[in-house]
């Protein structure tokens, strides 16, 4: 991997240690929000008796430890780029009585394990932070079994995840943060419809396929809506941060009356919606 990407990286294992605790504290919620995406996903790749399945980017274990409860005789190895989420992933193991799971914290682009050896991949919301997404998919292939399945979920347009823009739209506006470019790892760097299905068939699959799906973040009130994004989201903290009080204090105001125009009885239950696409070696 290129020294820019090795330093990329680093920079992104360094921040989803260091927000594991928030991804914790939420886990309820955000497992919730993302149950569709995970459905989708296993129902693609329909884990079954002994298989061996690889979950890529798994944070705190789903839908690793969902498509683990479903095998007999089989298992699901679980990869993190981080340590700490890996920890909370292990602790939700133990806590939902799955033990046919392995855990491994590693780099998608330098997977360690040899070629054809997954029946299946799951990999939910991560390949839009790989520096490199055609190699991860490339590395994906080669762990894949020939007939292989694989089945991952990415974030659609900004115009269709409020969610992620009534924070980060009021940052960007406030702040007149720089634009990041558009092949940069960040949220929506894979939400043109069809370039997941083309970074697939580059690295070797056939029957590509793609679905939108929808889910939803029940916050329940601004003050839910704006403590979790703010705990678990990297790129606003560190906005954030160099913000002085009063710029913080304004964003807030603006977020809150950006959320409580669009849900005036106060049911915060926002839409997030995502592409899932499937492919088989």
């Amino acid at each position: 991997m290129e020294p820019q990407l090795q330093e990329i990286r680093e920079q992104q294992k360094a921040a989803w240690n260091k927000f594991s605790p928030g991804w914790k504290k939420w886990d309820f919620e955000i497992l919730n929000f993302m149950q569709p995406f995970a459905n989708e996903i296993i129902a693609l790749i329909n884990p079954k008796g002994s298989e061996v399945i690889l979950d890529v980017a798994a944070g705190t274990g789903e839908p690793g430890l969902s498509i683990a409860s479903m095998l007999s005789g089989g298992k699901v190895v679980i990869t993190d780029l981080a340590h700490d989420m890996l920890t909370i992933a292990r602790e939700n193991a133990i806590r939902k009585e799955v033990s046919n799971v392995e855990f491994h914290a590693c780099d998608v682009s330098e997977l360690p394990f040899p070629d054809n050896t997954f029946d299946a991949i799951s990999c939910r919301m991560g390949f839009m932070f790989f520096p490199d997404m055609l190699l991860a998919a490339k590395e994906m292939f080669r762990v894949l079994k020939s007939g292989g399945k694989i089945a991952i979920a990415v974030w659609s347009v900004p115009e269709k995840n409020f969610w992620v823009t009534a924070i980060g739209g009021t940052i960007n506006r406030n702040m007149q943060l720089p634009p990041t470019a558009p092949e940069a790892p960040g949220m929506f760097r894979c939400s043109r419809p069809g370039l997941m299905m083309d970074i697939f068939s580059q690295a070797g699959f056939k029957h590509i396929s793609e679905k939108e799906v929808i889910g939803k973040l029940n916050c329940g009130t601004t003050d839910v809506y704006w403590n979790m994004m703010t705990e678990i989201a990297a790129p606003f903290v560190a906005a954030l941060s160099n913000a002085d009080d009063a710029m913080k204090e304004k964003i807030k105001h603006e977020v809150y009356n950006l959320i409580n125009e669009r849900y005036p009885e106060g049911n915060v239950i926002i839409d997030g919606d995502a592409l899932v696409i499937y492919g088989e070696k």
